[in-house]
């Protein structure tokens, strides 16, 4: 499980990095050469997102990129099918990440078994509450598959520990309100609200939202387990393409050229 993958990983390093890709942008070619960079350059854990018209928990450029993906002919069954190919070649953990009415037209347990039978880990479905995910969580926990929990800076304590126990595989850390892609203050308040979900979950935790650079990512480790960079190696593959993108990846998790 996604868990004890984690827990093997940081046995060698003290945070593991997660990137983010919009499956079939700018196309599924040039995505798939993306996401095999990526992992070339040493992500620990790879986002998948199954573009969704509206995105509403994503900023400006990962907006559109799923406008831009959908456009071109993305669809679900075409998410599945660059997933399973995509699991055949990596040795990382892969998670999905999409919005409510997707898996809900798509259907719970059909959704479940083909992420699973694609090889993917995970899920993260950003608008589904907890209150209202009783028939999502079954058919995930049938199949075997994480189901992974989210909580913000104003998630009181005990609700933190509700989402963690229904919730699976790491928590997924909002390091702000708002947005992906926006500025986000590192600061005493959010060491404090790391410290506060360390001791609400013994669940791994991944912070996003809001990491640039290297020094965002060094100012969480030690606080948390996972670094996730979307918005950023997005904005950093449209202005420099994928040689770019992966000198960037590759100043984050300091693996070198080559290796």
């Amino acid at each position: 499980m996604l868990e004890e993958q984690i827990r093997r990983r940081l046995r060698h390093k003290d945070l593991l990095v997660m990137t983010h890709i919009v499956i079939g942008y700018p196309s599924f070619r040039e995505s798939w050469a993306l996401a095999r960079g990526m992992v070339d350059a040493g992500v620990d854990l790879l986002e998948l997102q199954i573009p969704f018209s509206e995105p509403m928990a994503d900023g400006p450029v990962i907006l559109a990129a799923n406008q831009h993906a959908l456009t071109a002919g993305a669809s679900v069954s075409k998410c599945f099918e660059f997933a399973r190919e995509l699991s055949g070649q990596v040795q990382i953990p892969l998670l999905f990440m999409s919005y409510y009415n997707i898996l809900f037209k798509y259907g719970l347990p059909r959704f479940a078994a083909d992420a699973r039978q694609a090889g993917v880990q995970a899920a993260i479905v950003p608008d589904l509450p907890p209150e209202e995910a009783t028939d999502y969580l079954a058919a995930m926990r049938a199949e075997s598959l994480d189901t992974v929990p989210l909580f913000a800076p104003n998630t009181p304590s005990e609700r933190m520990q509700m989402l963690a126990e229904r919730g699976s595989g790491l928590v997924y850390c909002v390091a702000r309100k708002g947005v992906t892609g926006q500025k986000t203050s590192f600061s005493g308040d959010l060491t404090e609200y790391l410290a506060r979900a360390r001791r609400a979950t013994t669940l791994p935790l991944a912070v996003g939202f809001g990491l640039k650079e290297r020094a965002d990512v060094d100012f969480v480790r030690g606080k948390a387990d996972v670094a996730v960079v979307g918005s950023e190696s997005l904005r950093v593959f449209q202005e420099s393409g994928l040689r770019g993108t992966s000198d960037f990846i590759r100043s984050l998790t300091g693996v070198a050229p080559g290796a």
